[in-house]
Order: structure tokens, then C-alpha cells, then sequence
């Protein structure tokens, strides 16, 4: 082949990867830079352009679907700033899948012969690789939200959200402590739902069932009932104040670590209920929950922000103050005495104004204090 016919073939493989009302003009495009790069090559090398120099030069120039790629706007299914989101909700919920999947399947009696082995193979048809339509359904997600994006994109403009506020309003917050009073009684009489639905005639078995253990009675019970009794005053106080302060979540933090506690104890104690079967369905949901406040906190602390380095505040932070604080005079930025300049308050430079001030000293109408109980050395007059 000659070089002329190595180009036609490498344009032409590039062309045929892209639209048809495209093609022709990338070609004629692409065609001139080639030829221009092979010109230069050549008389670099100070040789004729021939089929192997070509052929070189096309490799490193790239392969042709990389170069139509260039030419035409990229696809992207999952938007990038999606990418970290899908990864993780694919990798939790295939987790979930597998770990559900397993269990369920070693509770089964394992057949002799098979064993575990047996089991897990039964486990990897029966569980994991039917998982797989889990990720289908991410990638049909998060693609429909990202042409919703792309499509609207006045739709979804950014708000900011209070890291105080309180999630779904005071309405959820009054349901929640609704829902926690009704839970308590339920829990402290859970025979009381057999003579609601069935009138006092149900079987002396399910009466049995829910009868608890006269020891966790005595003990556990008593400081769970106490436990989750001091949620409804907490949430009161959230619900008066209509956001979540520091000492909130602090003493919400401290509650919850009690109340796994606590649960922890009950399940490594002795029966919570007096029937075996009715004991073990309890032991394994206060586990999960268990399980599941801690993963919470465990969340709630990787995802909290502190502008910090090296342990120091932000400088931003600890350099101004509100209105009614003081603020010291950092190295570099005003004299001893000085305040910052207000625009509408402050006289022209060219003014004269009094070289000294009192302590906390504020101008009318400006919002920022200051104060003499440091002294730069290095001051500058402004």
C-alpha cells in the first residue's frame, strides 16, 4: 500500500464511526491535518513520506474510534458528578443482596453430601448473579436524571440547606413523637394487640407468645422503657426551637449509644420473651436495630465538615466576629486601634480621624467591632 492509501483507509475508518451529515467534512478536516503532520515528520526525518512512515504516524496520532471521538459530543449515561453516588448505592445495596441471600441460605438444612460448598454454589445462581438487576436499575436512574438535568435545567437549581434544620418539617417531628408514645404502650402491654384485633379471644398460644420473660422484666426492661421515654422530651425541645442545636445532637448522640447499650445487654442476657421461638424473633430485631443506629452515627460522622488545619479555625472564621464581639488585630492586615473600614460610615482616607480608640469602640451603622488589646508590631498606618 502506498502512504496515500494507508491515510484514505485510516479517514475512512475514522469517518464511518461518525453521523453521515459529519462524515465528509471531518474527513476533509482530518485528511489536512494528517498530511500536514506526515510534511512535518518528513522533513524532520529528511525522508520521503512512504507507507511504514505513515503507518507510524497514524498509530501514534491514535485509533480511529478515539479519534471520531474527538468530533462528536461525548455520551454520557451516568453524569460524572453521579459517578461516586451510583458506586456507592451499587456497591450498599449488591452488599445488602448477597449478605440477605447468604443467610437465608445457610439457615437452610445443608444437604450432607453437598456441604458448604454445595451451599455457596447454590448461593452464587441463586442469589448473586441474579443481583445484576440491580445495577440495571441505578443506571436507569441515575441516566433519567441526568437527561432530566440536561433537559430542564432550570428544574433543579441549588438551595442551601441549614445543618440545623429539621428533616421533613415540625409535621414529621410531631408524628415522630406520636409514633414513639404509641410504640411504648404497644411495648409495654403487646398483649393488648391481641384483645384489640381479636376481642380477647385469641388463641392461648399467641397470648404465650407475647408474655415476657419475668427477669428482663425486672432488669432491662425498666431502663429501655426509661431510655426511650427520654426521646419525647428531647424531641419537644427540638420542636420549641424548631431546629437542632449542638447540645441537641450531642445529647441526642449520647441516647442513642445508651440505648444500643442497653440492647446489647438484653440480647447477650437472658430470654426477652418467655417462649423460645417469640425470644429469638425479638433478640434478631433488636440486633438489626442495633445494627442499624450505629451504621447511622458511623454515617453522620464521615460526612461531618469542619473547616479546619492542623486543628486551627478557619482563618476566615477567626478573623471576624459578628457585631457585639471582639476581634484581634492579626499581623499584617491593620494597625493597633484601627477598625475595619465600613463604606458608608467611615470618612474619606484624605480626613483626619483619631489615631487611638477604646476598647470595643463602634462606629454608627457599622457592623463590625474591634478592639486595642493587641498591638501589631508591624503595623502599617492605612
Amino acid at each position: 500500500m502506498t502512504a496515500n492509501e494507508v491515510i484514505d483507509c485510516y479517514v475512512t475508518d475514522v469517518a464511518l464511526q461518525l453521523p453521515r451529515k459529519q462524515r465528509n467534512d471531518v474527513a476533509f478536516e482530518l485528511r489536512a491535518l494528517i498530511d500536514e503532520g506526515l510534511r512535518e515528520q518528513a522533513g524532520a526525518s529528511g525522508r520521503a513520506v512512504d507507507a511504514a512512515m505513515a503507518t507510524e504516524f497514524l498509530n501514534t496520532f491514535g485509533r480511529p474510534a478515539e479519534v471520531a471521538a474527538r468530533y462528536r459530543p461525548t455520551l454520557n449515561i451516568i453524569d460524572p458528578e453521579d459517578g461516586h453516588a451510583f458506586r456507592r448505592a451499587t456497591v450498599i445495596g449488591l452488599a445488602i443482596i448477597w449478605a440477605l441471600g447468604l443467610l437465608a441460605r445457610l439457615l437452610q438444612p445443608v444437604d450432607a453430601g453437598a456441604g458448604l460448598l454445595g451451599a455457596l454454589g447454590q448461593w452464587w445462581g441463586g442469589t448473586v448473579i441474579p443481583s445484576l438487576w440491580w445495577p440495571g436499575v441505578l443506571v436507569v436512574g441515575f441516566a433519567g436524571s441526568a437527561w432530566s438535568r440536561r433537559r430542564w435545567p432550570q428544574t433543579s437549581p441549588w438551595k442551601p440547606r441549614a445543618v440545623d434544620r429539621i428533616h421533613g418539617g415540625r409535621g414529621a417531628l410531631v408524628m415522630a413523637i406520636v409514633g414513639i408514645a404509641c410504640g411504648l404502650y404497644v411495648l409495654a402491654h403487646p398483649r393488648w394487640l391481641l384483645d384489640y384485633f381479636w376481642g380477647g379471644r385469641a388463641a392461648p398460644a399467641a397470648y404465650a407468645a407475647l408474655t415476657y420473660a419475668d427477669a428482663f422484666v425486672q432488669g432491662q426492661a425498666l431502663w429501655l422503657l426509661a431510655l426511650l421515654l427520654l426521646n419525647i422530651p428531647m424531641l419537644a425541645g427540638v420542636l420549641v426551637q424548631g431546629r437542632w442545636s449542638p447540645l441537641m445532637r450531642r445529647l441526642q448522640a449520647a441516647l442513642a449509644l445508651l440505648t444500643c447499650a442497653v440492647m446489647a445487654w438484653t440480647i447477650a442476657d437472658g430470654p426477652v420473651f418467655a417462649t423460645a421461638p417469640s425470644d429469638r424473633t425479638a433478640k434478631f430485631v433488636l440486633l438489626l436495630i442495633v445494627v442499624l443506629m450505629l451504621l447511622d452515627m458511623a454515617i453522620k460522622r464521615i460526612r461531618r465538615v469542619s473547616p479546619t488545619r492542623h486543628g486551627q479555625p478557619h482563618r476566615a472564621r477567626a478573623a471576624f466576629r459578628r457585631e457585639g464581639t471582639a476581634t484581634s488585630c492579626p499581623s499584617r492586615s491593620r494597625p493597633a486601634g484601627k477598625r475595619i473600614r465600613s463604606a458608608k460610615t467611615d470618612p474619606p482616607r484624605d480626613r483626619a480621624r483619631p489615631a487611638t480608640t477604646t476598647p470595643h469602640q463602634k462606629s454608627s451603622g457599622s457592623r463590625w467591632s474591634f478592639t486595642t488589646s493587641v498591638n501589631c508590631s508591624d503595623a502599617r498606618p492605612s
